[in-house]
């Protein structure tokens, strides 16, 4: 494989001090927009909220969006590029998955199944296949409404490691070397696997999902060192751990990894919150800063399901976080020195 190129960081068009770090030249801005929450995830969220939601990422410097057909069954694709529609379409980073084909279901359910409140005319099939990338992607594209994908993550492969290896990744290899997609890379929520992607093939991203966080750093062992050493970027998502860190001080019911938190992960989580507190900071600010200590992650992807969630984000994420802080979690062993 030949030497990757360096990484270059530069302004965004039109968003002054906003910075992208760009990776194989696909660019992405510091904070990326996850719009799995706008396809209606657990709740549903109307279309004016979705759309007041890209249009406020959009004002605050955000220019990498990411969703996924089984988001919403398509309707994140479907608002995800409306709301997009009128934006320059060379000053934005896209990325869709494969993995999840969508087909009619037969017989329709009245809601989906797959934790979005949607109907359930629709129903995912895994096909990691070279014809299902191919039919995912056009599909993706008709519903995102625009000629070309920047970015298609492999998503959550976890039990179909041979037929991604095998199928998906051969097809997207050859997609990005005819130009018709930007890169390609996988999407999951455990860096093992996300290791093997990395060496053993030529992906341009991986997106890592609660394996990168204040609780839970597995990442730090296999899937960054792979990705330094071969030219991957690295998105971080799931920076909150299924909500546990969302708070400035977690609640007795939060969950971790979808599942009831751990009495002794709780009692972590609030040692952090009071680390945060004694330097002016808060769980959330820290949650989100975290990964972007590391140089190979380029984005931290947050669901923002309304305009305040994506300013209140923001905010935090510009503020930075005080260099003490990290000194004293490392110091009480919070967090990996």
């Amino acid at each position: 494989m030949e030497t990757p190129a360096p990484r270059q960081r530069g302004p965004v068009p039109g968003t002054g001090d906003r910075f992208v770090t760009v990776v194989r030249g696909l660019r992405f801005s510091g904070l990326g927009f996850g719009a799995a929450v706008i396809g209606n995830l657990y709740r549903a969220t109307s279309d004016e909220d979705a759309r007041a939601a890209v249009d406020a990422a959009w004002a605050a410097g955000v220019r990498y969006f990411d969703t996924a057909p089984h988001y919403g069954l398509g309707l994140s694709e479907s608002r995800l590029g409306a709301a997009l529609a009128d934006r320059p379409r060379d000053e934005y980073t896209l990325s869709t998955k494969v993995g999840r084909r969508l087909v009619r279901a037969n017989p329709p359910r009245a809601k989906d199944d797959g934790g979005f409140d949607v109907p359930g005319d629709k129903t995912r099939v895994w096909d990691f296949s070279r014809d299902g990338v191919l039919r995912s992607i056009e599909s993706s594209l008709d519903r995102l409404g625009v000629g070309r994908l920047d970015l298609v993550y492999v998503h959550d492969p976890d039990e179909h490691w041979r037929e991604a290896i095998e199928g998906a990744v051969p097809a997207l290899a050859e997609l990005r070397d005819q130009g018709i997609i930007g890169g390609f890379g996988a999407g999951m929520n455990q860096s093992a696997m996300l290791t093997r992607f990395v060496l053993e093939s030529d992906m341009d991203a991986v997106m890592v999902a609660g394996r990168l966080t204040l609780l839970e750093q597995s990442a730090l062992a296999d899937l960054l060192p792979a990705a330094r050493e071969r030219g991957t970027a690295v998105v971080a998502a799931g920076v909150f751990n299924s909500g546990l860190l969302s708070r400035p001080r977690p609640a007795d019911d939060a969950r971790f990894d979808y599942l009831p938190v751990p009495p002794e992960m709780l009692a972590r989580a609030h040692a952090i919150a009071d680390v945060c507190e004694r330097h002016g900071s808060t769980l959330p600010a820290v949650a989100m800063a975290y990964p972007m200590q590391f140089p190979e992650v380029v984005s931290v992807v947050l669901g923002m399901r309304t305009r305040d969630q994506v300013e209140q984000n923001a905010a935090l994420l510009a503020a930075g976080v005080p260099e003490q802080l990290w000194e004293e979690l490392a110091e009480l062993d919070l967090v990996p020195r």
